[in-house]
């Protein structure tokens, strides 16, 4: 007995296929990619165990009847369970490197990426010895540092054993156990005495009310790693509160609140801290040096 699935031969088809029944079924994106197509592609390609850079002339390329069914069980299970695409394929890419996760840590979007790809020009006034990841989930920020400043002692710290647990991880996967740990720490409650030149961090700062509000695809989502209080600057405040403590005289921080800078300005409304502008998309990241900081405090 034949099915509609059975007339879908190419790897462009089953992509055009998918894309299809994404939309129709309403999925949400914004966990690497924004919309169907380029989800669908991904999810094609690596069912068939195929590379994202595959030249347009394999897209016409037949599949075998096992293939088809490969692709078609995980762009039904996409559907099915609306996890996001990063969790069903244990992997996504971030600033150029391939990192290991799961349910236990935020899928890695943030726009420090392109800080990262930037080598954190202009905002550091020289390369920095020690590094801390604050809030680091899957590690991806901090170990991404790590490679790119080699001399570097990097520090990955978290609340979520689960989370450590994924870091850790990707810092075997990567052979930086020399230079980078994962630490367990509440904000700062673990890294007593510890001082960096330069702190990063992509802390929970959803607003309660958001969260319950957020599509399926985000409640897949640790919301550990999502929520912070009524206005979602909970977690920020205390960053903020405890960054001179920990940085270097002339160390930096540079924190992520994504959609929540009018909530953050309204708590901070003369904090003298400078927004990035972003090339590929994004917002909502501001850089402060200890200086301006411990001034504005």
């Amino acid at each position: 007995m034949t099915t509609d699935t059975d007339a879908l031969r190419s790897v462009r088809d089953l992509i055009r296929w998918g894309a299809s029944r994404f939309n129709e079924n309403q999925l949400v994106f914004g966990h690497g990619t924004d919309n169907a197509l380029d989800e669908a592609f991904y999810l094609v390609l690596h069912a068939l165990h195929l590379p994202t850079n595959l030249p347009t002339v394999y897209l016409e390329a037949s599949v075998t009847a096992r293939e088809r069914e490969a692709v078609l069980k995980l762009l039904k299970l996409r559907i099915s369970s609306r996890k996001p695409a990063a969790y069903l394929l244990g992997e996504i890419d971030f600033a150029g490197l391939t990192f290991n996760v799961d349910e236990r840590v935020l899928v890695p979007r943030s726009p420090i990426g392109e800080i990262i790809d930037r080598g954190y020009e202009p905002w550091l006034p020289r390369a920095p010895e020690r590094i801390l990841d604050l809030c680091t989930g899957s590690g991806c920020i901090g170990i991404a540092s790590a490679l790119l400043f080699d001399q570097a002692q990097v520090d990955l710290a978290d609340l979520s054993s689960g989370a450590l647990a994924v870091a850790r991880s990707n810092i075997k996967k990567y052979e930086l156990d020399a230079r980078v740990r994962a630490l367990k720490s509440d904000v700062y409650q673990g890294l007593e005495g510890a001082r960096y030149d330069l702190i990063v961090t992509n802390p929970p700062y959803v607003p309660a009310a958001d969260c319950n509000a957020m599509a399926a695809e985000f409640k897949n989502e640790p919301r550990m790693a999502l929520e912070a209080g009524n206005d979602g600057m909970d977690i920020v405040a205390r960053i903020l509160a405890g960054a001179c403590d920990h940085l270097t005289d002339d160390g930096v921080l540079i924190c992520e609140v994504g959609g929540s800078v009018a909530e953050f300005e309204a708590r901070w409304p003369r904090l003298p801290v400078t927004w990035v502008e972003f090339e590929r998309g994004g917002d909502g990241v501001f850089v402060i040096n200890r200086a301006a900081l411990q001034e504005a405090l």
